[in-house]
């Protein structure tokens, strides 16, 4: 059936796998609905989210009218109710109506009990813009009011919020992740049990809360959770907590250093999907970047000093950031290499860089070695040094001029093939051996030696000029 004939909500068609999955079990005298993500997006004009479903019968119900009518199974949930119906390549996710039980630990029921009715299903979920269900024919099931949230812009929880999170904390950071997704605020009372209960957050296994951290920060408005949800954030990162009201006395910043992060975060991440930066407005920022900015400070009220006028100094600092930072995203099961490049951009994100050839190789190099990518990494090393210089006092601004020279200088470098590490020098081991130069540790040291001058501009970053510049006879 063509897409434009198929079930729609709001203008946005069911996909042909999900109605079929529909169709198969009502054909078997079972009730379905489709819910959760998909009708909320829907009824916001998107149709980017993958298709569940709720049914009435038990989990082995659904998989025998799937398996009955040729459509792989996969019992991917069956302790909470549910299974996965593959069909041509699509996932759906078919879950019985259910009611969950006592959460003593926090994050999961202690035992799920099928119910009988949608509506006892649609009440256990965690906010009203997810708590809705359509059918092709039935039309939309709202209880709570979602679809009016939704165009109130309002994520808000079902029921008693203070409840919703003593059953799931991590609904707590769900709530944060949606809103700044979606670019909503959230409910007067729903924001206030988030602040009472953000405690609760210790119960939840340190891997699941990095996972919707992540996904808070590469919404890009990271600096909106910090600035509206502060005791959560920093209930996820409790090194963040000595950053809050933590006055820099400096006359470079205007903002304690947690209100600093915030505004870091969030011009990191809107400025770094401008075109002109070689981004793209359509894909979120990159998790090392954002990571870098939430971060980057982390280590400055540690290594807090003033000087004889009061001034503060936070010397080292971006070292000890970086090390924090580590320790930060190890615990919370942030992957390796995200990891590796924020703590390098952090690490670098203060050393003063100048627009000249020799300077900007240098640095270049600072963020070369196996597996780094350069380019990407300089273009995020300027998107937070900018982001960091529009976060201070307005008397800063002007050195964004500069940054974004350098920017485009390092372009050029790089378009012209100049030298900065011994992989980008144009020049081998092989070709000095050829040259006649023995195997041996003065192989290497020739090689630093003519990177060293092609970096200086000595000699140019070509083979025949490099073993020239070497003099081998």
């Amino acid at each position: 059936m063509d897409a434009k004939m198929r079930p729609q909500l709001n203008g946005i068609g069911l996909s042909r796998a999900g109605e079929r999955v529909l169709r198969v079990l009502e054909d078997a005298g079972l009730e379905a609905w489709v819910v959760g993500g998909w009708v909320r997006d829907a009824l916001r004009g998107d149709a980017g989210h993958d298709v569940d479903l709720c049914c009435s019968g038990s989990w082995q119900d659904s998989e025998a009218a799937l398996r009955a009518a040729g459509i792989r199974v996969v019992e991917s949930g069956i302790r909470f109710g549910g299974i996965t119906a593959v069909e041509d390549g699509e996932r759906i996710e078919v879950t019985t109506y259910r009611l969950d039980g006592f959460y003593t630990d926090g994050r999961h029921p202690e035992q799920v009990t099928r119910a009988e009715r949608v509506e006892d299903d649609l009440a256990r979920r965690d906010f009203t813009v997810n708590a809705m269900a359509w059918h092709p024919e039935r039309g939309l099931l709202d209880l709570y009011d979602g679809a009016g949230d939704l165009a109130r812009g309002l994520i808000r929880a079902v029921g008693d919020p203070r409840r919703r999170f003593e059953e799931d904390a991590l609904r707590m950071l769900r709530a944060v992740r949606f809103a700044c997704r979606l670019d909503f605020r959230i409910e007067e009372a729903t924001a206030a049990a988030l602040a009472d209960c953000a405690p609760l957050l210790d119960r939840v296994a340190r891997e699941r809360v990095g996972i919707e951290l992540e996904g808070i920060l590469v919404t890009a408005h990271g600096g909106d959770a910090l600035l509206h949800h502060p005791e959560l954030m920093c209930a996820a990162i409790p090194e963040l907590a000595a950053c809050r009201g933590f006055d820099q006395c400096s006359p470079y910043h205007a903002y304690d250093v947690y209100e600093h992060i915030a505004r870091v975060l969030t011009v990191a991440g809107e400025l770094s999907r401008f075109r002109i930066d070689g981004g793209d407005p359509d894909q979120p920022p990159s998790p090392s970047l954002m990571w870098a900015a939430l971060l980057h400070d982390i280590g400055k009220p540690a290594t807090f000093t003033r000087d004889e006028r009061g001034r503060g100094h936070f010397y080292g600092h971006p070292e000890l950031s970086a090390k924090m930072a580590r320790a930060i995203m190890r615990r919370l099961s942030v992957p390796g290499d995200v990891i590796r490049d924020a703590c390098l951009l952090i690490r670098y994100h203060d050393r003063p860089m100048m627009a000249e050839r020799e300077d900007l190789l240098r640095a270049m190099g600072l963020f070369s070695g196996e597996g780094l990518d350069t380019p990407r990494l300089m273009g995020e090393l300027f998107d937070l040094k900018r982001a960091d210089a529009l976060g201070k006092a307005p008397s800063c601004f002007s050195y964004v001029e500069d940054i974004e020279r350098m920017r485009e200088m390092v372009r050029e470098l790089l378009a012209n093939r100049e030298a900065y590490d011994l992989d980008s020098l144009d020049l081998r081991g092989r070709d000095l051996l050829d040259a006649g130069v023995k195997p041996g540790p003065r192989i290497g040291e020739l090689l630093r030696r003519a990177l060293e001058g092609a970096v200086t501009g000595a000699v140019p970053n070509r083979r025949a000029d490099l073993i020239a510049y070497l003099d081998l006879t």
